[in-house]
């Protein structure tokens, strides 16, 4: 049976993807009224999508990244709530801050874990039903991610919206300022993996099914496209895997050797970024 497609549903679409209305409804219909696979169905036409694909309905509230005080290990968590008037609430922002602190002092395995703690002799979980009473709205921790390193560096951009974590495999001189300019660049440029092999199969899988269809639709000979689909495949790496993306603040290396510049093997050993509602 086929779905209704409405006008919100290509008005979403549009505004998520930067693709004409046109075409937005027609992939729409192809893809049966799956986003994603709508999405999909774009590039592979050739259609200009956005690259962020991020813009979606969202909740509102606060991103928080913090570190131990002797920087081996990093937490990041994302407390939600209804409204923006909410998130910018001194109070809504302490109360992240309290929980964040908590995760940093007790290491939660994980989000369960965290929501299982006790502050202020309540469980955290407890706490954030007491609050919603409190501030009228429905708040709750929706993510939480650790991470551990010989350095980690906690960055938090655009008003608690993108917190970072980034975990360097030597703690040197130098590494807490090229650590921080990694976090930035991490923000920025949103990397799917820290390196080539570090990308999900079934990524790499539809970059190239992705790839083909545009040769295909340019009219390429058959017998060109696997060459042409693997260069896709390798500047798919260069702008979407951490180490080999162009450093944003010198265009002329890559971030694994302007960490090599900073100090001879140094290197990101894992990382975790947090978008609000993404």
């Amino acid at each position: 049976m086929s779905v209704q497609i409405t006008a919100a549903d290509v008005n979403k679409l549009r505004q998520q993807t930067g693709a004409g209305m046109m075409d937005c409804k027609k992939a729409l219909v192809e893809a049966n009224g799956d986003f994603e696979a709508a999405v999909d169905y774009l590039r592979k036409k050739g259609a200009k999508v956005a690259a962020s694909r991020q813009d979606r309905d969202s909740n509102e509230g606060v991103v928080i990244a913090k570190a131990t005080a002797d920087g081996k290990r990093g937490v990041i968590i994302e407390l939600n709530c209804e409204t923006d008037f909410v998130a910018k609430n001194a109070d809504f922002v302490a109360l992240g801050n309290r929980f964040a602190d908590l995760a940093v002092e007790k290491n939660p395995a994980s989000l369960d874990e965290l929501l299982a703690l006790e502050l202020d002799g309540q469980k955290v979980a407890d706490l954030i039903v007491d609050n919603t009473g409190k501030i009228g709205e429905k708040i709750g921790i929706s993510k939480y991610e650790t991470v551990s390193g010989e350095k980690v560096i906690p960055y938090i951009h655009g008003n608690y919206r993108l917190g970072v974590l980034v975990a360097l495999n030597q703690d040197v001189t130098g590494a807490e300022e090229a650590g921080k300019d990694v976090a930035m660049q991490i923000a920025a440029m949103s990397p799917v993996a820290l390196d080539k092999g570090d990308v999900d199969a079934s990524t790499v899988e539809r970059e190239l099914e992705i790839a083909k269809e545009q040769i295909r639709a340019e009219g390429k000979p058959e017998e060109m496209v696997e060459k042409i689909a693997a260069g896709k495949l390798n500047k798919f790496y260069k702008d979407s895997t951490l180490l080999n993306q162009e450093f944003v603040k010198d265009s002329s290396k890559d971030v694994r050797k302007f960490l090599n510049d900073t100090a001879a093997g140094l290197t990101v050993t894992s990382f975790k970024r947090i978008q609000l509602g993404a």
